[in-house]
């Protein structure tokens, strides 16, 4: 509930006070995922779409160095303008953030966080970080594996994003215990497509049987959260052929100009956007939208 730290908006904390369901949403894909006005659009309609659905939105972000579950439409509105002005705050930016009364867009380990903070089971994103290529050499693993790993939230997602290395992440997350549960699939999406070629070993067929899930991994005292593999709608998806020629030319493109670290990410997600004309973001748009209906039905559930 609300804290010195924590701030929950008035619907949030209603909903959660009269046990109604609540989704968390993040804040990076506003501020650092899309181009104005586009972020601001999605993220309008994506708490529509959650309530359309039976659940209340928690759009987490840190705004004068509150954590925030829950914003208004004209914090949404700052955040899409300021966009990567706006810093991209993982978890371990959050302590000297709060101290120094900073504003952040929350990664999915940031929002995972606050998430549990606030008593709130189930996050939907577009897809999670994870394992990227050449880690072998760099070392370059998302917070959000570890996160998944310790922190008891559900995250309803596209996979992975299909920028990184999915059979390393898929394994990474194995090696920390984390439950990879497809939904109405056997094998792991590839955020902007609907196949890998990586299998999963677990598939659920209906939002009530994942929340059983969640409710007996609460049960056996399990410390970290679980990931809900939900494929992009097949109308939506991008050819595999061309998806994989633009993600491999970004990659060139971060190489030659020296990006690193947590810029690279938004760095080779834009690149994807200008070298497919604006397809992958049609495409990114409409996988968050499916996993917020599916994460509001599997919050209803719970």
């Amino acid at each position: 509930m609300s804290s010195p730290v924590l701030i929950l908006s008035k619907p949030v904390l209603a909903a959660l006070s009269e046990g109604r369901p609540v989704i968390a949403l993040e804040s990076t894909i506003i501020s650092h995922g899309m181009p104005y006005p586009q972020n601001v659009e999605t993220a309008l309609a994506c708490e529509r779409l959650a309530r359309e659905h039976g659940a209340e939105p928690a759009t987490v972000a840190v705004l004068g160095g509150k954590l925030h579950a829950g914003l208004t439409a004209d914090q949404i509105e700052y955040l899409g303008k300021a966009g990567t002005k706006i810093r991209k705050a993982s978890r371990r930016d959050l302590p000297l953030m709060a101290a120094r009364g900073e504003d952040g867009a929350t990664t999915v380990a940031a929002t995972m966080l606050v998430s549990a903070l606030a008593g709130i089971p189930v996050f939907a994103t577009g897809g999670i970080g994870g394992v990227h290529r050449g880690a072998e050499t760099t070392m370059d693993v998302s917070a959000d594996l570890e996160e998944l790993a310790r922190t008891p939230v559900a995250v309803v997602c596209a996979g992975a994003k299909s920028i990184l290395d999915l059979g390393l992440t898929l394994e990474y997350l194995e090696t920390r215990g984390v439950p990879v549960i497809g939904y109405r699939t056997d094998e792991l999406p590839a955020f902007f497509t609907r196949h890998s070629g990586f299998p999963l070993p677990q598939r659920a067929e209906t939002p009530e049987e994942i929340a059983a899930a969640i409710r007996a991994q609460r049960a056996m005292g399990y410390p970290g959260g679980m990931l809900v593999a939900n494929p992009i709608p097949g109308e939506y998806e991008m050819p595999r052929a061309a998806i994989s020629q633009a993600i491999e030319d970004a990659l060139a493109d971060a190489r030659r100009q020296g990006v690193t670290g947590k810029d690279v990410t938004p760095f080779l997600l834009s690149a994807v956007v200008r070298l497919t004309g604006g397809e992958s973001l049609k495409s990114n748009i409409q996988l968050v939208y499916n996993n917020v209906r599916l994460a509001a039905h599997i919050a209803a559930c719970l």
